[in-house]
């Protein structure tokens, strides 16, 4: 498979991209396509080349970190909180967040520090919303953090609204990443609704690519000419439930998706590519028939298929980053993912082109912290996991032994 970085390929093939979507939408008859071989089997890494040290405890489902540039950090908690770390020490921040849907997989979720925080002090969280107790939808929502760091308040009406929510808080995504170009990038779950993926009107399941500041679709976007303003938004579809959002020095976007029972997967994102979930099997089916290929190459012959897929291991990947600089020594430009389920952090070895040549896992996080959810680089170099137990949850710091 051939990586391109998203600039290039949005300003030279947007015609060619329409075309192949319109090829991927439609169901062809014949005999199953087989899944491209991906590496799986993770081998583990030799004791004491990472290290590992609490840098912050006391914390619930911690979601995301977002680096303020004092070097303090924000982070989102599932349970509608938000929380300041700085020195080692976990303040909570006052918000309103009364309108926050609180259900399984739901709540306060993803979260990115404008790229102009120092000017406006201003960042951006994915959350679940409801309305009378009842769940409406998925929405980013801007905020300004006060001066003294113990209160946020909201700004302006939110950046995005109409994501689908599931009442159960199902595949609620939601990771935002800032692009090389200065795009926001926006990962979204499916809401276990069979037709989701694969509807271009939605945004469920799709990779949304907008302006930081106003949310509105950018012009280069795949499908930016389109009638429906919310397929503008569009720059890939047919995932199921995308958490990890990682952007490569040089330009290439990667996502990390749950599966279903197998085959999580790690993808290269292709501006207008279709990455083949289906569970309503071309509209013939009512029920989210979750038996259906990750990647259906049959229904949809021109999908892309992932860079890596977990087999039929579940290991439930979530956050994701690069690993960047000469501290990181051989680590040097790995993709760290980490996994839920899992209970690990796994380390990709990635070629030029994109594809995977290997995965290797630190024994000193192979199930030794429980869950593992936010993987963020730090402006120290230093890679910050979040836990996600439920109970007393840390934040991580790993560096290179």
């Amino acid at each position: 498979m051939t990586g391109v970085t998203l600039g290039g390929m949005l300003r030279s093939a947007a015609s060619a991209l329409v075309c192949l979507v319109v090829l991927a939408g439609c169901a062809t008859a014949g005999p199953p396509v087989p899944a491209p071989q991906v590496p799986q089997a993770p081998k583990p890494v030799a004791g004491g080349e990472l290290r590992v040290e609490v840098a912050a405890s006391g914390l619930q489902h911690g979601w995301d970190i977002g680096f303020l540039p004092d070097g303090s950090a924000l982070v989102t908690q599932r349970p509608a909180r938000l929380a300041l770390l700085t020195g080692g020490q976990v303040r909570p921040v006052a918000a309103d967040l009364g309108d926050v849907l609180v259900e399984g997989e739901g709540g306060s979720m993803g979260l990115l520090i404008h790229p102009r925080f120092a000017e406006n002090r201003h960042f951006i969280t994915c959350q679940t919303h409801q309305a009378g107790g009842r769940a409406v939808d998925v929405r980013l929502v801007t905020w300004r953090l006060a001066d003294d760091g113990a209160s946020a308040q909201r700004v302006g009406e939110p950046l995005v609204t109409g994501l689908p929510v599931n009442p159960s808080g199902r595949h609620s995504g939601c990771r935002p990443g800032l692009a090389a170009d200065g795009a926001l990038l926006v990962s979204t779950g499916d809401a276990a609704r069979p037709a989701t993926s694969q509807d271009r009107f939605g945004l469920g399941g799709k990779v949304l690519r907008m302006n930081v500041d106003t949310g509105d679709p950018l012009p280069d976007n795949p499908f930016a000419s389109s009638p429906n303003p919310n397929e503008r938004l569009l720059l890939t579809y047919g995932h199921r439930n995308p958490q990890g959002v990682a952007l490569r020095p040089g330009g290439q976007v990667f996502v990390s998706e749950h599966g279903p029972d197998r085959d999580d997967e790690v993808n290269l994102l292709r501006p207008g590519g279709n990455y083949g979930w289906d569970p309503s099997r071309g509209g013939t089916e009512d029920s989210y028939d979750e038996s259906v290929p990750m990647t259906d190459l049959r229904r949809f012959p021109d999908a892309v298929p992932a860079v890596w897929s977990s087999g039929r291991a579940r290991e439930a990947p979530c956050g994701a980053a690069f690993l960047t600089g000469p501290q990181w020594g051989r680590f040097d430009d790995m993709l760290a993912v980490t996994a839920l389920r899992g209970t690990k952090l796994s380390l990709y070895a990635v070629n030029p082109d994109g594809s995977v040549r290997g995965t290797e896992v630190p024994a000193a996080l192979d199930g030794t912290y429980g869950r593992l959810r936010a993987a963020r680089q730090g402006p120290d170099g230093a890679l910050y996991v979040t836990t996600s137990n439920g109970d007393d949850d840390k934040i991580l710091r790993i560096t290179a032994g």
